[in-house]
This record gives structure tokens, C-alpha cells and sequence, in this order.
């Protein structure tokens, strides 16, 4: 009866609603109601009943919205390998939500100057993507179970596996656009963190690898400005051109020729070349390969992201052994004599320059090779031309703009000095290399003191051409 007379009273209130008055009245009288029906359902239904009709309540809309969850379960191996994606994820949850991440594995490693996280743990970590939500986990589950071909075998391993949730509206788009985002920001990361290595080829069969710990960077080395941005540049552009190379049908490599006196710099180059694009380097001495099926191997042992260096190619005697007629072509050819073929079981300059513009070069991406020479009219043109060696790099003898970079690097001097015009004016006058000129300058820690002594030195050395040339 109370019940219905609150309703009532509801009633009357509605239909007589023409003031502030009224509808707090109506407010009031809604608010009376709704406590007598929880009442009269405390009263009337059981507390297990109600728990039950609740949970079923509850399992009715959350069925509803998962059934429309499609999941991706990205494994740690695929067919006995890593998986790369299952290693991308690992590395992009904690590096871009580490934030809502409540459980991380950190560590320092020797070799890293940042601690370096891990995901650890089964909690859901949310992502969002294009105004997109999506749901991580990561699951374990350990098993002994050496039939599993998915994995390298081991006792007691533990079997991982990331597994991604999102809505089934936005199927095309995770697969189409978020898991390259996520491979790609993989990359980034490693690049970020990559310690580069160098590679040589110890005993001709397998390449041995250490740290590259030569510190040269192109703001260190003693370089003409506009020549060292044209290098920049060069090998920038080269980076983002993929879809160019693909496109016209060319292997996505490129080659320069480093040349110029000993003592300029080319090894320093080098260097900062690997640094600025955190490439590995391969350092093939060809001396140590005995025939084309060698540095075949050898090269593809090579990883993309690389440089290939040759050091001093116009010194190696295989590479130059063609006719001394130069009447052959860029490969051995049937018409040339029998005395001046080579034999196909060493290490020929056809077999070099299969790898750089034949067949033999597309068993790579984002290479680059380097050859180096003190003599660059010593070096069989077939090396030269452009697809082989497409930036040729003259290092030359020290000049007045490379020469404040020295001057920063060794002395802390910045923007001009005294001495600076008469150093210019005896650097052009003489040949010196930058070599030369940085050991002048770290015997004596006072810039002034050091920059008359280098005056003194180059005047000496300006005497000493005059009286050659006499």
C-alpha cells in the first residue's frame, strides 16, 4: 500500500508541475520510490537469488562485448626461430608504457649505458593507437614437452606468448597499420641501442666481430664543411630512398671511393660514416680469400645495415690481374689470349664486381661498400664507374676550414685567433696532412704556445719545399 500510494502521489506530481516548487516535489517523491522498490526487493528476494541474477546480469553484457574481441597470439618461436615480431613487442611495451606497466624486469648490462626493462608478468597493459584501444598480455606456461618443433628443444622451458585483443571493427587496420607500427619502433630502438661491431676475416673462413671502438664522428674529423655535409647528405638520402631502389630495379646498396695521400683521414671517415649510420663494418681483406667462391661466402655472411670496407684495392694484386692490353671487358672474356686469362679458381675482378652490380648483389639490403686508395689512377676503371662506386671522396692535404676543426677538437679554440690567417696562409702553400698537423698540436696543452709551434713547424716545412724545388 505505501508503495502505491508513492506512486500515486508521483503521479499527481508530474501532472501538476508548474513550479520550482513542484519539481522538487517530483524529485522528492521519484526519490522515495525508488527506495521502497530496493526495499521491497531486499525483502521479497533472497540474498543468493539476487547475487545470482546479478552475475548472470553481468555475464550477459560481458559475453555481449567479448564476443566481439578477436585476439592475436604472437608466439616467442616460429618454426624453430625467433620470432621477430614476438621480440618487437617485447621491446615496444616497456619502452611505451612502462609508465601503466605495474610489473617491469630492469637490469644494467655491460655494454649498454641505460638500464635496459623487460616485460614481466601476465597483467593486462592497454595501448592506444589511432584513437583505438587494444589490450596486451603476456602469457607463460612451462612445458617438457620436446615434441614441440615450434621452439628449440630444452627441459623445463617456458613457452611465451604475447597475445593482443582489440575489437573486431578494427581487424584491417592492427593488421594492416599497428603491427608495422610496432616493427617499425622495434628498429628505431635498435638502432638506438646497436653497438657496433667490426667484422674481419681472421683466417679467410669466418668473419670475427668486436666492439668498433674507434671514437671519429663527423664532427671530429678534419674535413672541409661543405664536403663533409655532401656526405652527409649523400648517405641520408640513400637511407630513405627504398622504395626508389625497388621501384627502378636496383640492389639497395651504394659505393664510394675514399682517396687521397696517407695520413688524410680515410680510416677516420670510415668510422664516422659507421657511427652516424649505425652500420656494422666488414673489414674483407682480399688476401685472405683464395677464389670467387670465397668471397662469395664471405659476403654473404655479411648482415644487411652494413659496410663492406676494401682498404688500399689498387695494392691487390688479384683484383688487377687483366690484360695488360685492357682489351677485355669487365669480365673475363673468350677473346682475350690464354696468357692473359685468369684462372677461375682464384679470386678474380669479375667475381668482385659480380658482387657489386650482378646477380650476387641482391643477397643483401642497405649495403654499402667502401674501397680506399692512396693512388686512385692505379685502380682498374671498371671499379670506378658509377652503380660501383657512385661518390668518389678526395681527402686531401690540410687546409685552413678543416684546420678549425683540429684546432676545436685539440685546443678548445673556437671561432677565430691571431695566428689562425697565417696558419691559413702556410697550409696553402705547403702539403700537410691532418696527421701531421694533430700531432704538432697535442705537444703542448697551451693553445698559444701550440700554435706558434705549429707556425714554427709549417715555416720550416714551407723552407724545405722551396729548397726541393730549387
Amino acid at each position: 500500500m505505501v508503495l502505491g500510494a508513492s506512486l500515486g502521489s508521483l503521479s499527481s506530481s508530474f501532472t501538476g508541475v508548474r513550479s520550482a516548487t513542484s519539481w522538487f516535489e517530483v524529485y522528492a517523491a521519484f526519490s522515495t520510490l525508488m527506495m521502497l522498490i530496493r526495499t521491497a526487493i531486499n525483502d521479497m528476494i533472497p540474498a543468493q537469488v539476487r547475487s545470482f541474477l546479478l552475475s548472470k546480469l553481468k555475464g550477459f553484457f560481458s559475453d555481449r562485448q567479448n564476443s566481439r574481441l578477436v585476439s592475436l597470439h604472437i608466439n616467442e618461436f616460429w618454426d624453430g626461430q625467433n620470432n621477430q615480431l614476438f621480440q618487437a613487442a617485447q621491446e615496444y611495451l616497456p619502452a611505451k608504457m612502462s609508465h601503466s606497466y605495474k610489473s617491469l624486469k630492469v637490469g644494467k648490462l655491460s655494454k649498454h649505458k641505460n638500464l635496459v626493462v623487460a616485460v614481466d608478468g601476465s597483467q593486462e597493459v592497454l595501448d592506444h593507437f589511432q584513437n583505438i584501444q587494444l589490450s596486451w598480455n603476456l602469457l607463460k606456461e612451462t612445458s617438457n614437452n620436446d615434441s614441440d618443433h615450434h621452439r628449440p628443444k630444452s627441459i623445463g622451458y617456458e613457452k611465451r606468448s604475447f597475445k593482443l585483443s582489440f575489437h573486431e571493427n578494427h581487424r584491417d587496420l592492427v593488421m594492416n597499420q599497428y603491427i608495422s607500427h610496432i616493427l617499425s619502433t622495434y628498429e628505431e630502438l635498435l638502432a638506438e641501442q646497436k653497438s657496433i661491431k667490426i667484422h674481419s676475416l681472421g683466417d679467410g673462413r669466418c668473419w670475427q666481430k668486436s666492439d668498433l671502438t674507434h671514437p671519429a664522428s663527423f664532427d671530429s674529423i678534419a674535413l672541409d664543411p661543405d664536403q663533409k655535409q655532401a656526405i652527409i647528405d649523400d648517405m641520408d638520402r640513400f637511407l630513405r630512398r627504398k622504395e626508389l631502389y625497388k621501384k627502378v630495379g636496383k640492389p639497395w646498396k651504394r659505393g664510394y671511393l675514399l682517396y687521397g695521400p696517407p695520413g688524410t683521414g680515410k680510416s677516420s671517415l670510415i668510422a664516422a660514416m659507421a657511427h652516424h649510420l649505425k652500420f656494422d663494418v666488414y673489414d674483407l681483406e682480399l688476401s685472405s680469400l683464395y677464389s670467387n667462391s670465397s668471397l662469395k661466402r664471405a659476403l654473404r655472411e655479411t648482415s644487411n645495415r652494413s659496410i663492406v670496407v676494401i682498404e688500399d684495392i689498387d695494392c691487390n694484386k688479384e683484383v688487377l690481374a687483366r690484360s695488360s692490353t685492357n682489351a677485355c671487358s669487365d669480365s673475363d672474356s673468350d677473346h682475350v689470349p690464354k696468357s692473359f686469362k685468369v684462372k677461375t679458381t682464384r679470386l678474380t675482378l669479375s667475381g668482385l664486381l659480380n658482387y657489386m652490380d650482378g646477380l650476387w648483389s641482391s643477397g643483401g639490403e642497405e649495403r654499402i661498400i667502401i674501397f680506399t686508395t692512396n693512388h686512385r689512377e692505379r685502380i682498374d676503371p671498371a671499379l670506378l664507374r658509377p652503380g660501383r662506386m657512385d661518390m668518389h671522396i678526395h681527402l686531401s692535404f690540410l687546409k685552413g676550414k678543416a684546420f678549425r676543426v683540429l684546432a676545436s677538437n685539440y685546443l678548445g679554440l673556437e671561432g677565430d685567433h691571431p695566428l689562425f690567417q697565417q696558419i691559413d696562409g702556410l697550409l696553402e702553400k705547403i702539403q700537410v696532412t691532418p696527421a701531421v698537423v694533430a700531432e704538432q698540436l697535442m705537444r703542448n696543452e697551451d693553445p698559444q704556445v701550440s700554435l706558434k709551434a705549429l707556425v714554427k713547424f709549417l715555416q720550416t716545412k714551407d723552407k724545405e719545399s722551396i729548397f726541393l724545388d730549387s
